[in-house]
């Protein structure tokens, strides 16, 4: 009886997600350089893997039930946070409740660098900064997050807050009652704890992890981290927060500079990818290293090759969404002066994602041709969406960018729902 009521509800909501179909779709203004009615996800090769996690998107949209882990990466696109965070909320907008239970962060701020928009981080104390993306930085122990911060200080902490604190921000809320601290110590002296409410946990410490865990007694949205005991030496490589909640969870993993080979210099990326296991991965990993002097399309092939190996063995079914790298330019010095020149290799970077779209069966979301090709970054910026250097965005063009792939993937899981609506 369960299971036939379960069937009827799955019925009732996919034909109201049909009919609201075209309400779901974020407004975007027209720009006469681009393409957005090209903006659609494509697949070179084989459909399954992206059917697969329809499906599984299904259940937690339709009958509240399971979960779904959605990861983001790339570099200072990602970093920043504004494009994930608007593709996360166009995304939990669907339904209601779709808040999935896992927020994977690291403390950038606390690094002295940028920290991504959906969550505030303080400290005190001092911390040292290391990150994938610089070689010679790279003797630290690094995992998923690409970046790590080390404190000998005693009174070294780190505060994290939900960002849902202000009023004015429109990151849907989030609270947790479960914290893994994802880092290791030099010596048994140092031990991390967790404040909150003016009360501190004790953790427990996972060897193979190299995690520490803290059950918290009530939700909270926010924590501090400190230590017990010291001397010695702390690194901090992650943090994941969770509250057990079934829904929709999306990961921003970014470092600025970041390029594929700077995440495979990270010795336990493939550990830490285990916490969240994705069953989706949105590359945006390609603007940095099409910056290269040296940049070669079957070494930039090869080298994702290796990332997805390693995903895949965290989880062979994960489905994979390739993002070609946005237009840019690069400051070249002619004559003593310096000029910005195009960058040609982003036609490159396209001809290689759809032809890696076509060996993993993977989706690919053509960025480079839907903003409008070679030169259009120049467009975006006199429009205000791209910044002088020809390669970020503005706030403006990141949520304009997230906005288009969430309408991109909520049009092929439209399709997905209809073909699965029973017709009487």
């Amino acid at each position: 009886m369960k299971k036939w009521l379960a069937f009827i509800m799955l019925l009732f909501a996919y034909g109201m997600l049909v009919a609201q179909d075209s309400t779901l779709l974020k407004p975007v203004p027209k720009l006469p350089f681009a393409h957005f009615d090209r903006n659609r996800i494509v697949f070179p090769g084989d459909s399954t893997a992206m059917e697969r996690f329809f499906s599984k998107m299904d259940s937690v949209v339709f009958l509240g039930q399971g979960n779904v882990s959605i990861m983001h990466i790339g570099g200072s696109h990602v970093q920043a946070g504004v494009f994930t965070q608007q593709f996360r909320d166009d995304l939990l907008s669907i339904g209601d409740d779709l808040m999935g239970g896992q927020y994977f962060v690291f403390p950038f701020t606390a690094g002295g660098t940028n920290n991504p928009s959906h969550f505030m981080v303080s400290s005190t104390g001092s911390w040292t900064y290391c990150r994938n993306a610089v070689r010679k930085e790279t003797d630290k122990r690094m995992g998923l997050a690409g970046a790590a911060i080390t404190t000998t200080d005693p009174n070294a902490t780190v505060s994290i807050v939900s960002r849902s604190r202000r009023p004015t921000e429109l990151t849907p809320e989030f609270s947790f009652n479960k914290v893994t601290l994802i880092g290791f110590s030099e010596t048994d002296n140092v031990m991390p704890v967790v404040s909150y409410d003016d009360t501190t946990r004790q953790g427990q410490y996972n060897d193979y992890q190299s995690t520490y865990t803290f059950l918290l007694p009530a939700l909270t949205d926010s924590i501090c981290i400190r230590f017990d005991t010291m001397p010695g030496e702390f690194t901090l490589t992650g943090v994941l927060l969770e509250n057990g909640a079934s829904g929709i969870s999306v990961h921003g993993v970014g470092v600025n500079g970041a390029s594929v080979p700077s995440y495979l210099r990270c010795d336990d990326f493939e550990r830490d990818l285990e916490l969240i296991k994705p069953d989706l991965i949105i590359f945006g990993i390609g603007i940095n290293d099409a910056a290269e002097k040296d940049f070669e399309k079957r070494t930039f092939m090869k080298n994702y090759d290796d990332l997805i190996q390693i995903i895949q063995r965290v989880n062979p079914d994960c489905a994979l969404l390739f993002l070609t790298n946005n237009d840019s330019y690069k400051r070249v010095r002619v004559k003593k002066k310096r000029r910005y020149e195009v960058n040609p290799n982003g036609k490159i970077v396209e001809d290689a994602f759809m032809e890696m779209g076509k060996q993993y069966n993977a989706a690919v979301w053509d960025q480079f041709d839907i903003m409008g090709g070679l030169r259009s970054m120049s467009d975006w910026e006199k429009a205000g969406l791209a910044q002088k250097d020809k390669v970020h965005f503005t706030n403006a063009g990141y949520q304009l960018l997230g906005d288009l792939l969430y309408n991109a993937l909520i049009t092929s899981y439209l399709e997905h729902v209809k073909s699965n609506v029973i017709q009487p």
